[in-house]
């Protein structure tokens, strides 16, 4: 890499994408419209897209940037992609590095963020939008780098996003985490997992990464664990106002492609991987070890296959698979999941009534709205 592409930048925003050619256009143009007093590099990896996306990157980079300063280079070693870096006509504080990678490596569970490691490394802030969601805020980088800047017991910055449904058409609706501009609660972010906040909201000071333990690195979701640790290793900030839009009915994404409520083997390896993530953080931050155990119980809980139409074997099989953890539960966990696992209303209500009475507790954590 020549010096440009190795100068360090105050923010690397990371963007996943494969097979978004309906949607990239719309990522990469919420990322070159940011308004910044700062420079930052937005590296692009396309998993070997197969649905003509990498064509429509290079027309948006022949489009809106400078090429005659541009470098394309191989991975000599592997030629495992190749890298297009190039910075932007008129945004000067906007540079793109584009990887194509050779061949899809989410088949092959082949990591992906080693290739961009030298752009990671050397920046303090890290953004996340993978290239199914965009940014709507010219402003939304400049407004979470100031605070962050400012406020230095902070590790990470959200905010209210917009969600299209691909299958609509249209808005459907808001994802927020308050009602207001607030610190964050530390045990909202454990319970209310990893959809309580929306990735492509999210930045995050880089050195949270530093010495990050394998229960965070091998869990099967990445944003999740994030969170977390954000939330272990400082405050973390939520701006309520819309900076920046998620599509959800989308198949080609992760939350496209899960089969809730249905048992599988792939299934039960995600569950497991979170449990191991939860006792991690319980062991490594004693403080939070109950909220952990609670959240475990949840989650085991919260996936058993009872909804209308799941087969009695598949919920079995589920149980089963949970047996260890599940006869370590106490009795208002075990009831907990009989209230989860009984599809009448009428019952599910009256176990809820016992419980909350009984117990002088809510079942928050666990209670459907």
């Amino acid at each position: 890499m020549n010096n440009i592409e190795k100068s360090s930048f105050r923010v690397c925003v990371k963007c996943l994408t494969f097979n978004h050619v309906n949607y990239i256009e719309d990522a990469m143009n919420g990322f070159t419209m940011q308004e910044t007093n700062f420079p930052f590099v937005c590296t692009i990896i396309d998993d070997a897209s197969t649905d003509g996306e990498q064509k429509v990157i290079k027309h948006y980079l022949e489009q809106h940037f400078d090429l005659k300063e541009k470098s394309t280079i191989r991975n000599e070693e592997t030629d495992n992609y190749a890298l297009t870096f190039a910075r932007h006509k008129t945004n000067h504080n906007c540079y793109f590095a584009i990887l194509f990678l050779k061949y899809n490596h989410y088949s092959i569970k082949k990591p992906k963020y080693t290739y961009i490691k030298e752009w990671l490394n050397n920046s303090k802030y890290i953004a996340i939008c993978e290239g199914d969601d965009y940014w709507t805020h010219p402003q939304k980088l400049q407004r979470q780098i100031d605070f962050l800047e400012s406020n230095t017991d902070f590790t990470m910055a959200c905010h209210r996003i917009k969600c299209y449904s691909q299958s609509r058409q249209k808005m459907i609706s808001e994802e927020y985490c308050y009602h207001k501009s607030r610190k964050m609660k530390t045990k909202d972010i454990i319970y209310r997992t990893g959809l309580f906040i929306s990735t492509c909201s999210i930045v995050y000071r880089k050195c949270v990464k530093d010495n990050y333990p394998d229960y965070c690195s091998k869990c099967h979701v990445g944003d999740y664990p994030l969170q977390i640790m954000c939330a272990m290793k400082g405050n973390t900030y939520y701006f309520d106002e819309v900076m920046g839009v998620y599509r959800v009915d989308n198949g080609s994404s992760w939350m496209g492609r899960q089969k809730w409520g249905a048992y599988s083997e792939e299934r039960v390896n995600v569950i497991r991987s979170q449990i191991r993530m939860f006792r991690g953080f319980a062991k490594d931050y004693p403080k939070w070890e109950k909220i952990f155990h609670n959240k475990i119980v949840d989650h085991i809980i919260r996936f058993i296959p009872c909804q209308k139409g799941a087969s009695k074997d598949d919920r079995d099989k589920y149980l089963s698979a949970f047996s260890e953890e599940i006869n370590n539960f106490s009795t208002i966990e075990l009831l907990e999941m009989k209230m989860r696992m009984n599809n009448n209303i009428f019952v599910r209500n009256i176990l809820y009534k016992i419980i909350s009475k009984r117990f002088s507790r809510k079942v928050m954590l666990y209670k459907e709205s």
